[in-house]
């Protein structure tokens, strides 16, 4: 089964919703899910996890300084702390930022894509076992993202790229779709009898 990007970023921003997110984390996180689907990376795993795991907030001591991010007590979200960072994102060039304990980190890619952006430099990520790099626009990723990192490094680099490709849909895996699929729905809104009747249109209509 594929579907396209536009479907993965409507039914990520429902999901992420039906979570419990607020409606601009949604966005955040449908945004995120499908630039990961675009670079080949699966991005509808991750937010599947991301959403059925519990996670904790970022350290308080950690907002202030910037460069050193930990949680407080479950693992840290990554959609949380990237969105912290974008707002930071010129800071990154002082010095490395280090992240503790983070789940499903492939989600913090697009947020290194969009600091990628601001700041005109590549940004590195990189955890035990693998290395992304992002300009912004593409995507190089060595080795393999786990679900939970214990420690990420955010920096700058001179490093060359040699993007990954690009793609137009996305293949997820059944059990993530339809776990998608099945927070997603908790976002629409229950039927009424008033809704019923209207939406049973003129067949409810006695014209005799």
């Amino acid at each position: 089964m594929t579907v396209s990007l536009n479907e993965v970023e409507a039914t990520a921003k429902k999901a992420a919703r039906g979570a419990g997110h607020t409606w601009g984390m949604a966005e955040e996180a449908a945004k995120a899910t499908r630039w990961l689907c675009r670079h080949g990376v699966d991005g509808c795993a991750a937010l599947a996890r991301l959403l059925t795991t519990e996670t904790g907030d970022i350290e308080q001591d950690a907002l202030k300084r910037a460069c050193v991010w930990r949680p407080v007590s479950a693992p840290l979200c990554p959609l949380n702390v990237g969105a912290s960072m974008a707002d930071l994102a010129h800071e990154l060039i002082d010095e490395p930022w280090q992240v503790g304990h983070v789940t499903c980190p492939s989600l913090l890619i697009p947020f290194a894509a969009d600091i990628a952006s601001k700041t005109g430099k590549t940004v590195a990520l990189s955890g035990a076992g693998f290395t992304a790099l992002t300009d912004g626009e593409t995507l190089n990723l060595v080795g393999q993202m786990p679900y939970q990192a214990d420690q990420l490094v955010f920096h700058t680099t001179a490093s060359p790229l040699r993007p990954n490709g690009v793609f137009s849909r996305s293949d997820p895996a059944k059990p993530d779709w339809a776990m998608l699929q099945e927070l997603a729905h908790r976002t629409y809104a229950p039927a009424t009898e008033a809704s019923r009747l209207k939406g049973a249109g003129a067949g409810m209509t006695d014209n005799d």
